[in-house]
């Protein structure tokens, strides 16, 4: 009995520790993982409007969506999974919305092959200019 208590404490106590210094290790682990941690923690909202995404904080000085709520844009806002990744990012890595959509694009460069200059990482890539 008193072994299964110790077991009960021990793991609450690890659990705890985990828990509070999750900013700290979760940045490591593969995204996959990261996506399963922070999928309970987004809470967007379903439906998507220009006025959704600036409640959800999806707006800076430099991405202003002012102009398209002042126009009564019709459109149905941001991208669901780009809003997703880059909130999943301003959370684990404690950025702002500019820093974390300029990792999330740079990070979709490197998916699709386009180098940091904005070229192909293709090796038979001809250009007229320096590179």
């Amino acid at each position: 009995m008193y072994m299964l208590f110790g077991v009960f404490l021990l793991s609450m106590v690890i659990g705890t520790g985990l828990y509070l210094t999750r900013t700290t290790w979760t940045p490591y682990l593969p995204d996959r993982l990261q996506d399963l941690i922070y999928s309970t923690y987004t809470r967007l909202p379903t439906t998507s409007t220009f006025m959704n995404d600036v409640e959800s904080g999806f707006q800076s000085s430099n991405f202003n969506l002012a102009e398209n709520i002042g126009e009564g844009d019709s459109r149905s806002g941001l991208d669901q999974k780009g809003k997703q990744e880059v909130y999943r990012i301003m959370k684990s890595h404690g950025v702002g919305f500019d820093e974390a959509r300029a990792l999330w694009t740079q990070k979709s460069f490197r998916k699709a092959g386009i180098g940091a200059d904005g070229l192909p990482n293709d090796p038979k890539l001809v250009t007229f200019g320096k590179r």
